[in-house]
């Protein structure tokens, strides 16, 4: 029984193996001189004035979440507008469901405030 899970069990060791050993020759191989130009600050040309791990206002995260939101009805629509000579009125009906759901919620997070930031 056991025997079954052998494949399985040697295509992990191997997968581990080849990153482990990509790991490696990168740490060996790769030059390693740091100057203070490299160690600068990258982008914005300053460096970090709080703490990395500050705590973020709710509202970044709700509108993270919209964004998702909107991003998965996208990939619910496509297939549905492929399919929508097959799905016939039942699968209208049950795409207007949903997006009526999404909408509900869209007024919700709106009146809510969520959307305002001041």
């Amino acid at each position: 029984m056991l025997g079954n899970y052998f494949p399985i069990l040697l295509f992990i060791l191997i997968g581990l193996a080849v990153g482990l050993l990509c790991l490696a020759a990168g740490w060996l191989l790769a030059p390693n001189k740091p100057d203070a130009e490299k160690l600068s600050a990258y982008e914005c040309g300053f460096g970090a004035f709080e703490d990395a791990r500050m705590k973020f206002d709710v509202r970044y995260y709700l509108i993270a979440i919209l964004f998702i939101l909107f991003d998965l009805e996208i990939a619910f629509l496509f297939p549905w507008a492929v399919a929508f000579k097959e799905i016939g009125l039942f699968g209208f009906v049950a795409m207007l469901v949903f997006l009526g759901l999404l909408v509900v919620g869209f007024i919700y997070e709106w009146a809510k405030g969520a959307l305002e930031w001041d």
